[in-house]
């Protein structure tokens, strides 16, 4: 599996997403459905260039949602938690240095 279809997008602005990022060195991504670990861990180090530790993933299934009068299925997503190694930071937003 190709290194930019792995990673679908950060999950950053949850409060177990903050949490995890901020104490423990961890990163939420969402992820292809068929993707394992290791295809995981390769595609975090190549883009980011930072060291993997561990992998940990969990499937969440879509839940019900109300369209107009009826309800309708969510799709199942895959999250994978990346812990990296201690002094590794992957940076999304860049900090505003203020003029002075």
């Amino acid at each position: 599996m190709l290194t930019q279809h792995v990673l679908k997008r950060p999950i950053l602005l949850t409060e177990k997403a903050t949490r995890l990022r901020e104490n423990e060195n961890k990163v939420v991504f969402e992820v292809a459905r068929d993707a394992n670990k290791i295809e995981i861990k390769e595609a975090v180090e190549k883009l980011f260039g930072v060291q993997v530790v561990d992998v940990n993933t969990l499937n969440t299934r879509g839940h019900m949602k109300r369209m107009g009068r009826g309800y309708s299925q969510l799709r199942n997503k895959k999250k994978a938690i990346i812990t990296l190694k201690e002094g590794s930071t992957i940076e999304f937003f860049e900090e505003e240095k203020a003029a002075g």
